[in-house]
């Protein structure tokens, strides 16, 4: 099984690609490396750190782009559509590896 940084960093580069289409527009999935951002397995803390504070960037960025009206395509829609479900796909996965990011057990939170 993939550890949490090996799902970290394919949506972190993910989310950069995305941010660059918004930026620069033109297809940048186009020369993707996902092979490259998929090779982190077991990193130090500093090389975590990184990819923690990159990841909160391009999420933050990605976040505000999804918030600015613009006009987009049917396949750009389908794209940032289907970045959200990259998103989800990543953090549940996350969750299944580490217990702490599970949340709550049943009967165990208010309601």
């Amino acid at each position: 099984g993939a550890t949490i940084a090996a799902h970290a960093q394919p949506l972190r580069y993910g989310l950069s690609l995305m941010n660059r289409w918004v930026s620069e527009g033109g297809n940048p999935f186009a020369d993707a490396k996902w092979d490259e951002a998929w090779k982190t397995s077991g990193v130090d803390a500093a090389a975590w750190e990184e990819i923690r504070k990159g990841l909160g960037h391009e999420t933050h960025r990605w976040l505000q782009a999804l918030n600015s009206p613009r006009e987009v395509t049917e396949l750009e829609l389908s794209g940032m559509i289907g970045s959200i479900a990259h998103l989800a796909y990543h953090l549940g996965a996350i969750r299944q590896i580490d217990r702490q990011a599970r949340g709550p057990k049943e009967g165990t939170f208010l309601g």
